[in-house]
């Protein structure tokens, strides 16, 4: 990731991020082999999988509703996300 301008997070080796033309970022975090895209920029976030399908074997599993046992859900009017771990 350091070779496509993403920087590390300095206190998780496994948070790369890279900051946006428009001020917004994009985040990339890694757990053993899954891998959760972040961003405002859906057209940052097909390029980067683009990116990392040309160097990588892997599923699109589409937008995430649970990660790690953390439940995801997005409110796309409010342009809000809510995390819940039950």
């Amino acid at each position: 990731m350091l070779s496509h301008d993403y920087s590390r997070i300095t206190h998780d080796n496994c948070v790369y991020y890279k900051r946006l033309h428009d001020g917004s970022f994009i985040y990339l975090i890694l757990y053993v082999d899954d891998i959760l895209i972040v961003s405002k920029n859906i057209c940052e976030i097909q390029i980067l999988k683009r990116q990392l399908s040309r160097e990588f074997e892997m599923k699109d599993l589409a937008a995430t509703k649970k990660i790690l046992g953390m439940e995801i859900r997005r409110d796309k009017q409010v342009g809000k996300f809510y995390l819940s771990q039950k």
